[in-house]
């Protein structure tokens, strides 16, 4: 069975992947599928970008209260408050392979543009380099949970 903060984990990686995923589809939809040629607008990027960074912690915040709510009418536990130094230790390590990530992401992007990608491919590029550091980070914390540090 999963601890309290391997479920906590668990939760904002599938979070985070959700989010992305119904947020790309609306920003497709509603806007690429109608102007095509939006796509090379930097004001467009720069402002999905944007809107995306509170969209997405709002959403968090949403999910992990009610993930709470769902835990504590079905275990009838109060969710794990205290932190201990292995879960430091843990929060440590996995925000490490988050950072390192997110750099060789952003090295790839920046390769990309240096080799003559578009500038849409860019900030596709950071938007994914952005959530698969977060999945690795949660990974990691779900594994030193599970294997120890």
């Amino acid at each position: 069975m999963y601890s309290q903060k391997e479920k906590q984990a668990l939760i904002t990686l599938i979070g985070s992947w959700v989010i992305l995923g119904i947020y790309s589809l609306y920003i497709y939809y509603h806007y690429i599928v109608e102007q095509p040629d939006i796509i090379n607008d930097l004001q467009f990027w720069g402002t999905a970008f944007l809107i995306l960074i509170p969209v997405s912690i709002i959403a968090q915040i949403i999910i992990h209260i009610i993930f709470a709510i769902i835990n504590k009418v079905i275990t009838k536990e109060d969710m794990e408050m205290l932190e201990d130094e292995m879960d430091k230790l843990i929060e440590l390590k996995a925000a490490r392979i988050s950072h390192w990530s997110f750099v060789l992401g952003f090295a790839l992007t920046m390769g990309a543009i240096a080799f003559g990608s578009e500038l849409y491919v860019m900030f596709l590029m950071l938007i994914g380099s952005g959530f698969l550091s977060g999945t690795f980070e949660a990974l990691a914390k779900i594994y030193f949970y599970r294997r120890g540090v």
